[in-house]
């Protein structure tokens, strides 16, 4: 018992540890408290100088009315439900579904109609009856009062009447294109270099971790002349004999690669590549060999034995591979402001377009509803894959 204890650190240290870690989350998390807060105000609210008028609301409060008791209560209990609803949902369509991949496709489908179910359509039923039954009573009947004013005539702008729909459905093309060429190329190579014990993988992989290493800036400045040059450089093909023919039926004259979204998945592929493969074979050098051997004995071929046997034990790892490629394309700016034409734009660039029309506080509170809008589906993301991810994490931290 005395050993246990001696081994146990100090009571200073522990206390040292509790406020580092408290102050951290308060740095952390205060920021994108705050702009949420904000985001849901009128103008006079979100940028006023006193805090409690922000977090209040009092002119939103007579605008355009607000939460009551109750309907903060039943907010958390719903949100406290989405919480633990997609590890329920994956524990029970897995095994039905046979198939992992497909386990959590149809995962995150229900997920996402239950979660626009609860929060659009049965919450504020539950929050207007809730309120309507207790109004008749004298004290709880007060708890039914909106004492915090909201308005989402911010979101109303910038998804209806700025379209920012448009910039969602450009980032969900550009991310599902990264992180599907991203994983396979990268599943695919990181299994052979974790299975080859030559030379020449190690320096594939040196000089995949160099060209991870390089500024995105550097990479960048590379493809925009040839982006831009790209209907010159592919005109000939169109006017071959061979081949001309062809390619005018699908159009006239060769196409521009500039402002194209299968350019800027081209692109953010290769910057994401080396980091994928070196993810993907550390995780793959932590399987045994003998499984693979195991395999081919069984009569599986490479590919039999890498699908069969292999896939199903990394799962975790690809899980955890795909977040980071999922983020790479979803909150990148350089990349797409640079490469992508107004009509194409991501979520993240337009942002920009929310301040750089005029300097109304309208405008600045519309560009923080926008960013709100963008780090919500993380947040969701996460709140579905979290035992994957630190699943994922730990195999490839944990050789053995």
């Amino acid at each position: 018992m005395s050993t246990a204890r001696a081994l146990q650190p100090g009571a200073g240290l522990k206390l040292l540890n509790g406020g580092f870690m408290t102050l951290w989350v308060i740095v952390a998390l205060f920021p994108m408290v705050w702009i949420a807060v904000m985001s849901f105000r009128a103008p006079v609210d979100a940028l006023a100088t006193n805090p409690l008028d922000v977090l209040l609301g009092p002119v939103t409060l007579r605008q355009s009315g607000g939460l009551s008791v109750i309907g903060i209560v039943l907010g958390l209990v719903a949100l406290i439900g989405l919480f633990i609803a997609p590890g329920r949902i994956a524990r029970a369509m897995i095994p039905r579904m046979g198939k992992v991949w497909l386990g959590w496709l149809v995962t995150c489908a229900l997920f996402a109609a239950l979660a626009a179910i609860v929060l659009l359509g049965a919450l504020p039923l539950a929050v207007r009856a809730a309120e309507w039954l207790l109004a008749p009573i004298p004290l709880v009947g007060t708890l039914g009062k909106p004492f915090i004013g909201t308005t989402i005539d911010h979101y109303r702008a910038v998804w209806v009447t700025h379209e920012f729909w448009r910039n969602f459905l450009n980032s969900m093309v550009v991310t599902f294109g990264v992180v599907t060429v991203s994983l396979t190329v990268g599943t695919l190579a990181g299994y052979a270099l974790a299975r080859s014990g030559s030379n020449l993988a190690f320096w594939l992989l040196i000089i995949a971790l160099v060209f991870r290493a390089l500024p995105h800036s550097v990479l960048v400045t590379g493809y925009v002349p040839l982006f831009l040059q790209s209907r010159e450089a592919l005109q000939p093909l169109w006017d071959s004999a061979a081949l001309g023919w062809f390619l005018k039926l699908f159009s006239a004259q060769a196409p521009t690669l500039y402002g194209q979204p299968i350019a800027i998945i081209f692109v953010l592929v290769s910057i994401n590549q080396p980091f994928t493969i070196w993810m993907m074979r550390s995780f793959f050098a932590n399987i045994p060999r003998e499984l693979d051997e195991a395999a081919r004995v069984d009569g599986c071929g490479y590919l039999g034995a890498f699908r069969r046997v292999i896939m199903p034990v990394m799962w975790p790892g690809v899980l955890t591979t795909g977040l980071f490629s999922f983020l790479l394309a979803y909150n990148d700016y350089l990349v797409t402001a640079l490469l992508l034409d107004a009509q194409s734009q991501t979520m993240v660039p337009a942002i920009s377009q929310f301040l750089n029309r005029d300097t109304r506080a309208a405008d600045q509170i519309e560009a923080i509803a926008a960013a709100v809008s963008i780090a919500a589906p993380l947040f969701l993301l996460v709140m579905v894959f979290q035992k994957q991810i630190v699943s994922g994490l730990t195999q490839g931290a944990v050789k053995g």
